[in-house]
């Protein structure tokens, strides 16, 4: 039995199609894109991935379905997106798609995986939680060539216990509205499952699992972190923030290279179902 089957059809349709639900693991190096979502006059990471997988399945067009709608310039190593493909075509590239996919790919995007998942897997509502990864240099040189890309060079050393410190106290579960740049008809209450701040030598990392985040959150969390790491605000001062209910106007934006997307985790396939229905209802 299909996965996937279109409604059911009435006297005259065409015949009914099934279809194979597939995810799909990747990374992208955000600095040539203007975000995950397509956009008709920009190069988004949607618009090339799906024009690839078009290509390569012989379809006219695919749809995709993603865990992290990721801003311009924003990285990811550990992406998840899914997409519907007709059981014929499944059956007929499923083995090959990932090298097929790599041959036309351009260089900044690569699907790492891919495989046969439930019809109740949804990559956007069935995620458990996301981990983000920001990363900061405060070595007196700056930042080493090689991965200038991916990380952020600051002037002036921080005090990484202080911005752990402040971090520690933004778990839990808060109206996060302090952080982030609010969308219409979109809740800006989260979960923070751990926020976390190490440092290796002169190197920071910034660490911040949710069950999800709102526009322009972790790069807010992580400039309010630099202000505690300069000695400009004090650590009990980005918790203080959560009571405001709005745009923090004293807030500022992390540069959006120095955060990468690195891990979504989903439940067991017979938690599928329930978690997705969970989550459409907390958003609703």
């Amino acid at each position: 039995m299909s996965d996937v089957e279109s409604d059911v059809a009435e006297p005259g349709d065409p015949p009914l199609v099934a279809l194979t639900r597939v995810r799909l693991d990747l990374a992208y190096d955000g600095t040539g894109f203007s975000g995950w979502a397509s956009q008709p006059t920009r190069r988004t990471v949607q618009g090339e991935l799906e024009a690839a997988l078009a290509t390569v399945l012989r379809l006219p067009s695919v749809a995709l379905t993603v865990a992290g709608r990721t801003d311009a310039g924003v990285h990811a190593s550990g992406q998840v997106a899914h997409l519907d493909v007709p059981d014929p075509v499944w059956a007929r590239t499923g083995d090959t798609l990932v090298r097929r996919l790599a041959g036309v790919l351009p260089p900044d995007i690569r699907v790492n995986s891919v495989r046969r998942v439930p019809v109740a897997f949804d990559a956007r509502f069935g995620a458990l939680s996301r981990r983000y990864e920001y990363r900061i240099t405060d070595a007196p040189a700056g930042v080493d060539p090689l991965s200038r890309a991916f990380v952020l060079g600051w002037p002036r050393r921080l005090d990484e216990a202080a911005m752990a410190a402040a971090a520690g106290q933004l778990t839990g579960l808060h109206d996060f509205a302090g952080f982030c740049k609010r969308r219409d008809g979109a809740t800006t209450i989260r979960t923070l499952q751990t926020f976390t701040v190490t440092r290796d030598y002169d190197r920071l990392t910034c660490a911040v699992v949710a069950d999800a985040f709102c526009h322009s959150m972790v790069r807010s969390l992580v400039g309010a972190l630099l202000a505690v790491g300069e000695g400009r605000r004090p650590a009990d001062w980005p918790a203080s923030l959560l009571t405001l209910g709005r745009r923090a106007d004293d807030v500022g934006v992390a540069p959006a290279h120095g955060l990468t997307l690195v891990e979504v985790r989903y439940p067991p396939d017979d938690e599928l179902a329930a978690r997705v229905e969970t989550t459409r209802a907390r958003r609703d």
